[in-house]
């Protein structure tokens, strides 16, 4: 029974790898352009694995760096609005073509980035991805989103706030710890990976909740008419399984797909798996 487990751990990975090549190597697959927008503390390098997965599929693909992260030159006390952090998505989603469509695909709190730009110009998105992603609605504010997760009271270890304004301020960014990263965010991935985003996180500003309420306003007209798919995380334990379970039955997409065994960052901890799901929704629907 023990060598038929082992043999079957080695098959799963074999199994995914060959659906992949079959995906990418198919004349029905439809070449899309994918835009990404990275998570809290992270930036466009997060997603360095998945990129030349799609780009060897012959698909597009553009990762973006918000204000204050990544190479973005802004000092994070300084970007002082949501709107502002946004920004970039927004500037490139302005300048796409209107008869261009993209597949934005937003991860943890980049879900919040996404929504906005699905408000913002629907006709320009053919589908949007929550990869375990904080995704408000219309009937979903971002207060109700927020105050389910103060619930969980749960301790930041050793990451740190900043107080910009003076420290009898609110903090004005945020930036997660080492021992965090390793024992929350990144603890199913490989130890190369939590070693890169050790030496890349940046601090990611922190905003009001008016602030986010006032620009997060989602309409069923406009948000409503995107297609949206949410990946769950299995072993998530920054947004846990509960949560993002939560967040699906008070905000339902279009799809749901799980993926076994990932941490908070799947496109660390199971890239293929995310890869090949991402590639079946770049197929064509009969």
């Amino acid at each position: 029974m023990e060598k038929q487990i082992k043999n079957n751990n080695y098959l799963l990975p074999l199994l995914l790898l060959s659906l992949f090549f079959q995906l990418s190597l198919s004349d029905n697959t439809s070449h899309k352009h994918f835009v990404f927008i990275h998570g809290s503390c992270h930036g466009a390098w997060s997603w360095f694995k998945l990129l030349p997965l799609l780009q060897s599929s012959g698909h597009r693909v553009t990762a973006l760096d918000l204000a204050a992260s990544g190479i973005d030159h802004r000092n994070p006390d300084s970007v002082r609005s949501i709107s502002q952090y946004f920004q970039p998505l927004t500037d490139f989603m302005s300048a796409l073509p209107q008869h261009q469509k993209v597949i934005l695909v937003g991860h943890s709190l980049g879900g919040l980035v996404v929504s906005k730009a699905m408000e913002d110009f629907p006709t320009k998105i053919s589908a949007a991805v929550f990869v375990t992603a904080t995704m408000p609605g219309p009937a979903l504010n971002i207060s109700t989103i927020y105050s389910k997760v103060f619930e969980r009271n749960e301790s930041m270890m050793d990451s740190v706030y900043s107080y910009g304004d003076g420290r009898n301020r609110p903090p004005t960014a945020f930036l997660f710890g080492s021992r965090f990263l390793a024992s929350k965010v990144y603890q199913r991935s490989p130890a190369e990976d939590l070693t890169l985003a050790t030496l890349l996180m940046r601090a990611v500003p922190l905003f009001t909740e008016k602030d986010m309420s006032d620009v997060l306003k989602l309409s069923e007209r406009n948000y409503g008419s995107v297609k949206r798919v949410f990946v769950v995380s299995e072993m998530d334990l920054v947004s846990n399984i509960e949560f993002q379970r939560w967040m699906i039955e008070n905000n339902p997409p279009d799809h749901v797909v799980e993926i076994e065994g990932s941490d908070h960052v799947v496109m660390m901890s199971k890239p293929f798996q995310l890869c090949a799901h991402l590639q079946l929704l770049a197929q064509p629907r009969p």
